[in-house]
């Protein structure tokens, strides 16, 4: 191990030779903004350079603001909402909690429900979301949001279990994908889409559970998911969201920090923080800075590579 640009508790750690191409050699972490009690699910819009990201407990989505360096409410209350991203026509896709909700911000502002049941039952509290190119979208459905007030609104799971769902682009229809996670939890496509990475955090509630990210086969139609296996497993804590670079590297949230994993499954590096990690997102003008929710804080690093 080589730590290198040590600075106020974060520093870069080296566990593969191959991870110091992926930081500039001067480049330091940078803690833009503090307040949150669990910062979770980071979006980047980059026709105005802001990234909107969740503090789950509070009830709140934030707003920082790249070219003045200055954070806001975005949306307050904000159903719990969890995890975010921005579809291709730049509009903001959201996991509500507390709704038990995938939910889409018209640019108009309005919001437009994207799922709230399967096969008639209410889902249990939808998590992380991604777009693939053909229009659908991806998301997860662990039951966090319905285990405590904290973080939503204590019930029980009509569906019983935690799957992984696809909408469909034309008929809007809401498919399960995978029926084998614990707790499934971050997802993310590999460049080319022929691959879905799914975290498992199972072991939040059980000792015992999954603190992996599997990989899942994209069937040739784009519909299923096929031959998964285990990626990676968490030496730190929980796996929970993660983003994955245009080499296929992935950058993913963990108990001390950021764990960089190459597409071959070596674990390369750390960014480590003081802080426990709950999901990142590349933005920037170059989209060469990785954007860190980690707790109570908002992190950022630039980065040789872009998500």
């Amino acid at each position: 191990m080589q730590p290198f640009g040590a600075l106020d508790g974060c520093f870069f750690e080296t566990l593969d030779a191959r991870f110091t191409a992926c930081v500039p050699h001067a480049e330091r972490v940078q803690r833009l903004w503090a307040g949150a009690r669990w910062s979770e699910g980071p979006a980047w819009f980059a026709a105005h350079r802001t990234l909107v990201w969740s503090d789950i407990p509070n009830d709140r989505m934030l707003r920082y603001d790249e070219v003045n360096d200055t954070v806001g409410i975005f949306r307050q209350p904000a159903q719990n909402t969890n995890g975010n991203t921005v579809d291709r026509q730049g509009r903001l896709l959201s996991c509500e909690h507390l709704s038990r909700r995938l939910v889409r911000t018209e640019h108009d502002g309005s919001q437009t429900v994207l799922a709230s049941h399967w096969q008639g039952q209410r889902l249990n509290s939808p998590n992380d979301v991604v777009v693939r190119s053909d229009g659908s979208i991806w998301f997860t459905d662990p039951s966090y949001g319905i285990l405590s007030h904290y973080e939503g609104w204590q019930s029980e799971s009509e569906i019983g279990a935690c799957h992984v769902y696809r909408i469909d682009p034309d008929s809007g229809a809401v498919e399960r994908v995978a029926d084998d996670f614990v707790k499934p939890n971050g997802l993310a496509f590999s460049p080319d889409e022929r691959t879905l990475y799914v975290a498992d955090t199972g072991a939040s509630h059980d000792p015992q559970g999954p603190r992996h990210i599997r990989a899942l086969r994209v069937s040739a139609d784009g519909r299923r998911l096929e031959h998964s296996r285990v990626f990676a497993q968490c030496t730190q804590g929980m796996f929970d969201g993660f983003r994955v670079d245009h080499a296929g590297r992935l950058w993913c949230s963990a108990g001390d920090g950021v764990h960089a994993y190459d597409a071959d499954g070596t674990l390369l590096g750390k960014i480590r923080l003081p802080e426990v990690v709950a999901n990142v997102c590349f933005g920037g003008p170059k989209r060469n800075r990785l954007f860190i929710c980690a707790t109570s804080s908002l992190y950022a690093v630039f980065l040789n590579t872009t998500g």
